[in-house]
């Protein structure tokens, strides 16, 4: 298909999730004088800690520059997982066998705090434990996925099971792999409805949410902060800082921790049900051994393909962007060569040099951040944690706190380094490595 018939004639750069559900209309509010906790940042992070300061009875003012859940919070490819990259064994080399455990343990409590959070808060989220099938495009990572499958988890119990390429036709209709394996605990989510479900519960809760007031500069007064904002200054005895991919110069030391990087999704026009059914016959949530890593699903309604992926050298617009994931898709799923697509965009994804997430507080400033493409869970879980912290309702520290905040030398944060990484990577996914 040439580029120029590639999009539909009602196309739009902006995020399906956005289009499929009316966003809320946020009340205006005038921006206080002052208040018990500034958040900065309206995505999962900042709202899962504001729901728990409000409801500690703090007053909480929640900032965003831009709409409240613009940034990847509604950008998303809505898969939820137990959120962490590095292997126990690689985690215990790190930090010694028992902090890995409790990295781990919270990995599986960020999961279960989705399913309470949304049982107990009654959201209209469509939360679903759909499994996630993970596949192999080259032979002897299955066996590797296999060999893992046998070996079991030392923390978690994943259910995990091997799909061999014989059987793969239950699971997805491609022939690019060579088996996989089902992770069944794995789940997925409407984005378009969960980040509002959240705004609501926080604007009931007493907190104030303001949109389009981006925060300047941020200095310490006394035993508490002024933050700057385009609208004017506002006293805060906590600032919480929820910015993740979209951390800028408000805070250098953050920012030279997380690396922003793009990551780009198509949704395809309206596909037949029963090419759906032959392609995707399952909800699952999907993703492969790539470093460059795919992540795609169908659409919560069964009637669209959301495909997602780093593709590109350097960032980039969205419709240059949808080319290269169309083309990819289409080496997966040839049925759809004659596809449309009728939304592409981008969003910026919160990397570290470790790949953990991270959270913590320096005398009254706290972070939670770094979330490394596994947001979802992970930025609710901590930014609910953070926000418990700031309220001084935990005393035990989240093991996420407990762990080194690297940087590297020569990165201020501009990731310079990205173009040749990609390429590293595209290398080793080519030999499977």
């Amino acid at each position: 298909m040439r580029a120029t018939d590639l999009f539909t004639e009602d196309f739009s750069a902006m995020p399906y999730w956005q289009g499929a559900t009316p966003q809320p209309v946020v009340p205006p509010v005038d921006l206080p004088g002052e208040a018990d906790v500034v958040i900065v940042g309206a995505g999962y992070t900042g709202l899962s800690a504001a729901l728990q300061t409000a409801r500690a009875g703090l007053s909480t003012l929640v900032l965003d520059a831009q709409q409240p859940g613009w940034g990847c919070s509604t950008r998303n490819g809505g898969q939820v997982s137990t959120s962490i990259k590095p292997s126990f064994a690689a985690l215990t080399r790190r930090y010694g066998e028992a902090l890995a455990r409790e990295l781990l343990e919270e990995g599986q409590a960020s999961l279960d705090y989705m399913h309470a959070l949304v049982s107990e808060e009654k959201l209209d989220c469509d939360l679903r434990t759909v499994g996630r099938f993970h596949g192999a495009h080259k032979p002897h990572l299955y066996d590797a996925l296999v060999r893992e499958c046998a070996s079991g988890h030392p923390v978690w119990d994943t259910g995990a099971y091997a799909v061999p390429k014989a059987e793969m036709a239950s699971e997805l209709g491609t022939d690019a792999y060579h088996g996989g394996v089902v992770y069944p605990h794995h789940a997925s989510i409407d984005v378009g409805k969960y980040h509002p479900a959240v705004l609501r519960r926080v604007c009931e809760a007493g907190a104030l949410v303001k949109g389009h007031c981006a925060v300047t500069a941020l200095s310490r007064v006394g035993a508490g902060f002024e933050v700057a904002t385009a609208q004017g200054p506002v006293r805060a005895g906590k600032v919480i800082l929820a910015t993740n991919g979209y951390s800028g110069p408000l805070s250098p030391w953050h920012r030279r921790r997380i690396i922003p990087i793009g990551s780009y999704v198509i949704a395809t026009e309206e596909i037949p049900r029963a090419v759906m059914d032959t392609i995707m016959p399952t909800d699952r949530v999907l993703s492969d051994t790539r470093k460059l890593v795919y992540y795609y699903r169908p659409s919560p309604d069964r009637k669209r393909v959301l495909f997602g992926g780093r593709v590109s050298l350097s960032e980039t617009d969205p419709r240059k962007s949808a080319v290269k994931l169309h083309r990819d898709l289409v080496q997966l799923f040839p049925e759809l060569k004659a596809t449309r697509v009728s939304q592409s965009w981008m969003g910026f994804v919160g990397y570290t040099f470790d790949t953990m997430a991270h959270c913590g507080e320096d005398r009254g400033l706290f972070h939670a951040m770094g979330f490394c493409g596994s947001g979802v869970g992970m930025a609710s879980y901590l930014g609910m944690r953070t926000g418990r912290a700031a309220a001084g309702l935990d005393r035990e520290r989240s093991a996420f706190s407990r762990i080194s905040f690297p940087t590297r030398p020569l990165y201020a944060g501009n990731p310079w380094f990205l173009a040749p990484s990609v390429l590293v990577y595209r290398l080793r996914d080519r030999i499977g490595i």
